[in-house]
């Protein structure tokens, strides 16, 4: 028992050195000593200092992802550039239509009423259809302003003799849409056996023959009571026929018309009219007999030749040219 003591002694002291090691070697040396200022006496602190806590590892975060690039947007896209738009074709002009020839010897193209227009034309005063007479190419004006004698176009002035179903025309009806076309022929002076100081041949036709718009229905009846006739001047009724009228102008020529329907005049012997106002119908009376359905119109007016005033007839188809082509124009 004695010898063991010794030996413990012997492991104690062995122990205790070796902690009083193992406790300096893991003491940090201190840091040097600031320099003393004055006599002040600086004592170093020898406090171990803490050991800075070791920082949680961040869970590595992903890498953004590249922005995805928006695809074009297709041809048909509203966003997509559009392409200009196709104007609409110009519309095509109506072809112009050759203007009507006037026939005779030689052929002449007609005249327009109103410029621009193919439609309604003319022949020269005095241009008769061939074979029909001779003209008298007297282009005065009568009766200068007065009103066209129908209330309405179209008409059509040409002969009733030398047209289609006429006793010295071409075969057909009177209905023919030949005698309801343009050109205007004059037939003034045409051949007739009436005396006629202004046409070359002393005789002939006293005035101009007038188709309204059409004569017929599609039954072929008589479109009676439907063109009216108006008083071409301000005036008198001074005679009604058997199948005539006569108006005696203020201006003091006189007109007659011819081949009304006498049974429906709006007019009387003596009533005073006015420029415009509508007097009867356009028909086909010819006495006690019957003619094509149209009105005949003529002028007398005083004519001075050779030196003497003379009350006579007188081309109407100059004064008809310039009042129809009036009434085309809106102001008749």
């Amino acid at each position: 028992m004695k010898r063991v003591w010794p030996i413990v002694l012997i492991v104690l002291l062995v122990a205790a050195g070796a902690g009083v090691y193992w406790k300096f070697a893991r003491t940090p040396a201190p840091a040097p000593s600031p320099p003393a200022t004055g006599n002040a006496t600086v004592v170093a602190d020898t406090t171990p200092a803490a050991s800075a806590p070791t920082p949680a590892p961040q869970a590595e975060q992903p890498q953004p992802s590249p922005p995805v690039e928006e695809p074009a947007a297709p041809a048909s896209s509203p966003a997509a550039e559009q392409p200009e738009p196709v104007p609409p074709p110009e519309p095509e002009a109506p072809p112009v239509q050759p203007v009507a020839q006037c026939v005779g010897s030689p052929t002449v193209p007609a005249t327009q009423f109103v410029a621009d227009s193919t439609d309604a034309t003319y022949c020269d005063t005095g241009h008769l259809v061939p074979g029909s007479g001779h003209g008298e190419a007297d282009a005065v004006d009568w009766a200068p302003g007065m009103h066209f004698p129908l209330d309405r176009a179209p008409a059509y002035a040409n002969s009733q003799v030398w047209g289609v179903g006429g006793m010295s025309g071409p075969p057909g009806g009177q209905g023919d849409k030949r005698n309801y076309s343009y050109p205007w022929h004059d037939n003034f002076c045409e051949a007739r056996s009436y005396a006629t100081v202004m046409c070359p041949s002393g005789k002939g036709h006293q005035g101009q023959d007038i188709r309204p718009a059409e004569c017929c229905d599609a039954q072929g009846h008589l479109l009676q009571d439907t063109f009216v006739v108006d008083a071409v001047e301000d005036g008198r009724i001074s005679s009604i026929g058997t199948y005539t009228v006569y108006l005696v102008g203020d201006s003091g020529r006189l007109y007659r018309y011819l081949h009304m329907d006498m049974k429906k005049l709006k007019v009387a012997v003596g009533d005073r009219v006015t420029r415009g106002q509508s007097i009867g119908y356009v028909s086909n009376f010819f006495g006690h007999s019957v003619t094509t359905f149209h009105l005949h119109f003529e002028i007398k007016a005083p004519v001075s030749r050779n030196g003497t005033t003379v009350y006579t007839w007188v081309s109407p188809y100059p004064s008809l040219v310039a009042s129809y082509a009036n009434l085309l124009a809106g102001h008749p």
